[in-house]
């Protein structure tokens, strides 16, 4: 084959490093994500990957992404993103799995050839691949070894160089429209910026945003991005008084460090850096500015977080609102996707209060973002930030051609339209999603206090269990329940009916030999209580 000498001659300058017998390389929702030593030749062998996808793809651009988001600095991953802005096609995660995992460089080659022939791929026609790294120093050497596997495999190949997550997965799909009806926007990094800042002037539609909004960057890529953003809104549409904090690219060494959505989720509380202050609207991306946490200190009752249940439940309420308001709620199926980790508070509101429907998927956005594609308008988030709002072509072209009947029929129009604009339809955006939530509170007038009212979370608990072979744990129904091993299931539940309004669940960790254990009841004593309790079977039977 044509390409044979020159994979094998770079895939020697990016060997692979072996793991441990018996362990495997495997591509998971994050793509490839470990110590950033051990992902050079990773990174190369998934630049081959790209090369083969994008030809399978009729030629379309594919996208990579060499971030680890908010794991600590030492760490850096690699992941592609399809042609519309979408995560990898499952099937292919095998593939990417297999061909990092070849023993040498010639099974490298020899797997390649057999996959193009087994997928009828032709090598000799065009590929294209996009590329982006964050600010982690190891993302240099790794887009080293990836430029070399296109070469290698004689791709077309654009270098974006530092980007957020979210503003790649715009790239490739504004690529990959452009120039036709469905054109997603500009090719361009300016191109993200024009598109969400005219989408966030239209939503406002001069209304007033109160006091400043002070925003965590974790001390990464999302900082200098979001301070470039700020400067295409115009200062005579919308008064946005945006304090970007945490925003420190050139020591590497503090990114995600004691700051980030990541750490006020887990922790609780917000980054001691800088002291925030009662009353005082925040919100934090992660590192790679996928994931967005808001959050303030009550001046009676202390810290109050809204995480994605509540961003969720913001954007239902509000869309709901708006599509009945423009005459199209017979027209429209509007629903909510969760995973088992939602608070149980936050779905009794979207379906007893909201009305609508909430369906529960695997973890992982991959689960989520394929279910929200069956609604006309899909909203989902994982209790972590990280979510979108997905609108059909249907509902999209239903904003722009029904005749509304009255000025607050076009108004709710109007705003819609400007909404599916706003909102990054690729994956979950850190900088979309805030000036969403912006748009929402100016709408509804509201403070952090008032959307905080809306339902009270139920007190929850999350335990990481050591187990001896965490394989032996299988879930089903969405990860809700135990399948094996038999009887722990049982267990469970005759636990959990010891409890108000209680539920509890255990899941394999994807990366850990250990178990999660989630567990909520009517009070913080009982939830506690009920975890360790789960725990103990599932460390129980986890020994056997």
């Amino acid at each position: 084959m044509a390409h044979d000498e020159k994979i094998l001659a770079a895939s020697k300058r990016h060997p692979i490093v072996p793991l441990e017998k018996g362990q495997l390389y495997t591509y998971g929702t994050a793509g490839f994500r470990m110590r950033a030593d051990l992902l050079e030749g990773v990174t190369f062998r998934v630049g081959l990957l790209s090369a083969l996808r994008s030809r399978k793809q009729n030629s379309q651009a594919i996208g990579v992404m060499i971030t680890a988001s908010h794991n600590p600095a030492a760490d850096n991953g690699v992941k592609i993103v399809d042609p519309m802005g979408e995560m990898l096609e499952q099937d292919w995660e095998r593939l990417a799995t297999a061909l990092v995992n070849s023993p040498t460089d010639e099974d490298l080659v020899k797997l390649y050839n057999r996959l193009a022939t087994d997928l009828k791929i032709d090598l000799g026609s065009p590929a294209k691949v996009i590329y982006g790294r964050d600010t982690r120093p190891s993302g240099y050497r790794l887009v080293t070894a990836l430029a070399d596997a296109l070469e290698a495999t004689e791709s077309e190949y654009v270098d974006y160089k530092l980007l957020t997550t979210p503003q790649l997965h715009y790239l490739v799909r504004a690529t990959n429209t452009e120039g036709n009806p469905l054109s997603y926007g500009e090719v361009s990094e300016a191109g993200y910026y024009k598109k969400l800042a005219s989408a966030f002037v239209r939503a406002m539609k001069s209304r007033k945003i109160d006091g400043t909004l002070t925003v965590d960057c974790a001390n990464g890529i999302g900082g200098p991005k979001l301070s470039e953003f700020l400067k295409y809104i115009p200062k005579d549409k919308v008064n946005f008084d945006v304090r970007v904090v945490n925003d420190d690219i050139l020591r590497p060494e503090i990114l995600n460090l004691n700051c980030g959505a990541d750490y006020v989720k887990t922790k609780q509380r917000p980054p001691p850096i800088p002291k925030l202050q009662p009353g005082v609207r925040t919100c934090s991306f992660d590192g790679d500015a996928d994931r967005l946490m808001y959050y303030w200190i009550d001046p009676q009752t202390g810290f109050f977080m809204l995480d994605g249940d509540r961003i969720s439940s913001l954007a239902a309420s509000f869309i709901g609102e708006l599509i009945e308001s423009a005459g199209l709620k017979d027209e429209m199926r509007i629903g909510v996707v969760q995973t088992a980790y939602a608070n149980g508070a936050s779905t009794t509101y979207i379906t007893q209060h909201l009305k609508l429907e909430v369906i529960c998927t695997p973890t992982g956005v991959k689960h989520l973002h394929h279910v929200a594609q069956g609604f006309d308008i899909g909203v989902y988030f994982e209790a972590n930030g990280h979510g979108t709002v997905l609108f059909s072509p249907d509902a999209l072209l239903a904003f722009e051609e029904k005749e509304p009947q009255s000025p607050a029929q076009k108004d709710a129009l109007d705003t819609l339209a400007a909404l599916a604009d706003l909102i990054n339809q690729t994956v979950g955006d850190a900088l979309s999603d805030m000036l969403m939530v912006e748009v929402i509170l100016a709408h509804k007038r509201w403070t952090l206090r008032d959307w905080a009212m809306t339902y009270a979370d139920l007190p929850n608990r999350l335990v990481r269990v050591e187990v001896g072979n965490k394989d032996l744990f299988w879930t089903t129904d969405a990860e809700r329940r135990l399948s094996h091993p038999e009887g722990a299931q049982e267990e469970i539940d005759g636990e959990v009916k010891k409890y108000k309004d209680a539920r509890s669940f255990a899941r394999a960790s994807g990366t850990e030999n250990a178990c999660r254990v989630y567990s909520e009841a009517a009070t913080r004593y009982e939830a506690h209580e009920l975890a360790e309790r789960v725990a103990n079977i599932i460390e129980r039977y986890g020994s056997q």
